[in-house]
């Protein structure tokens, strides 16, 4: 992350950004914050923090891709710019926050159709004990359709711990 580091001790957008090619981070961690609501949760970004104990933190940005896995590639389904770079904003808002509170940090946006199975790959791969995920609440109706991260993620990462911080109203 150091080459995008900017002057003023921001991170430029370009440190999230995995060049084609670039192997993605497997340096091993404690806690990964999925971060999938629109603001970032002062919670999430507390309970993750206290369950590193000081450890390093992995952030995690999702990107959806629309449609369904067997149809054919489409430009239209892929997420837009606008939703890139708000991603990657809330990924270095996180990052931010997390270093401000003292700990070691890294961040990255993966887009996905299946956010279930990118979650754990990134989990193995980096080897953390919790997952926390920050969202906002879903509706029975929705979750029925879509399904449960939490739930799939617990019976994925059967020795990881997943705490769930739901943010914002109820849906109405």
């Amino acid at each position: 992350l150091g080459r995008h580091q900017l002057d003023s001790g921001g991170m430029s957008p370009l440190a999230f950004r995995r060049v084609r090619g670039d192997t993605p981070r497997q340096s091993p961690c404690s806690v990964l914050l999925v971060a999938q609501a629109e603001r970032p949760s002062r919670a999430a970004i507390t309970r993750a923090v206290e369950l590193a104990d000081g450890a390093p933190i992995a952030v995690l940005g999702l990107l959806k891709i629309h449609g369904y896995a067997m149809g054919m590639p489409n430009p239209g389904l892929m997420p837009t710019h606008k939703e890139r770079e708000a991603s990657l904003k809330l990924v270095s808002t996180v990052v931010s926050a997390i270093e401000k509170a003292g700990s070691e940090v890294d961040g990255q946006v993966t887009a996905t159709r299946n956010p279930t199975k990118a979650i754990t790959k990134v989990a193995r791969s980096r080897g953390v004990a919790h997952v926390v995920i920050d969202r906002r609440p879903a509706s029975r109706l929705r979750r029925t359709l879509e399904g449960d991260v939490a739930t799939a993620l617990r019976r994925r990462l059967r020795g990881a711990e997943v705490v769930v911080i739901e943010t914002g109203p109820p849906p109405g």
